[in-house]
């Protein structure tokens, strides 16, 4: 009789952590449910943006052989490569290559605010140079982005909500802007070209040589 009471104690007991579990569990699943919800939605804005980047950039690639032509420069090295999938675009500008992609959203992430706030969105990296030659023979996704963000000029923060504001943040100053998601296309791309292009070439230094024994 004494058996029998104590599998009743601890199937009772069992019951007790099998409730446990499914409660953790389930709220596991509806954080995650919800970052997955976030990241749909922001890689449907973020794949809309980077549309009408390319838009953007045929249009400034076009003013811009128009504006050499005129004076007298050859326009055969302004021109935008885009990918079949509209994830990568390059625009080059006579010696100038930039690049622009959303091939760094492997997964839900965040944007870490001053205030405490984690803010999911997926991200657009605006590149210096161009984005093949940037990430030839890298071994793996780890090694791709370590190379993406060593070419970092800016990037550009997407939001699930389509009414919030994009961040857009540049590298070189740590500068911050709130975009509107209808404006960002046109200023960043505006923003990076000029950046970009108003930027000096320095003729680098070689190495110390001994020339006289």
């Amino acid at each position: 009789m004494q058996n029998n009471f104590e599998s009743f104690d601890n199937s009772e007991t069992a019951t007790k952590k099998d409730i446990v579990i499914q409660e953790r569990v389930e709220l596991i699943s509806s954080h995650m449910y919800k970052q997955f919800l976030d990241y749909q939605h922001a890689t449907v804005n973020t794949n809309d943006i980077f549309i009408r980047m390319v838009e953007c950039l045929e249009l400034i690639s076009n003013n811009l052989k128009q504006s050499f032509s005129s004076r007298g420069i050859t326009t055969q090295n302004i021109y935008v490569d885009i990918d079949s999938l509209k994830t990568v675009a390059i625009i080059n500008i006579l010696w100038r290559k930039m690049s622009f992609t959303t091939r760094c959203n492997f997964e839900p992430q965040t944007l870490y605010r001053d205030d405490g706030r984690h803010i999911f969105a997926n991200r657009i990296i605006a590149l210096n140079g161009n984005y093949y030659d940037i990430i030839k023979d890298a071994k793996d996704k780890t090694e791709e982005i370590e190379r993406l963000l060593e070419n970092e000029i800016a990037s550009l923060y997407v939001p699930a909500d389509q009414t919030q504001r994009c961040i857009f943040k540049l590298k070189s100053t740590g500068q911050e802007f709130m975009v509107h998601q209808v404006d960002a296309p046109r200023d960043v791309v505006l923003k990076v070209v000029e950046t970009v292009c108003g930027w000096p070439l320095h003729h680098k230094d070689g190495s110390v040589r001994k020339f006289f024994n």
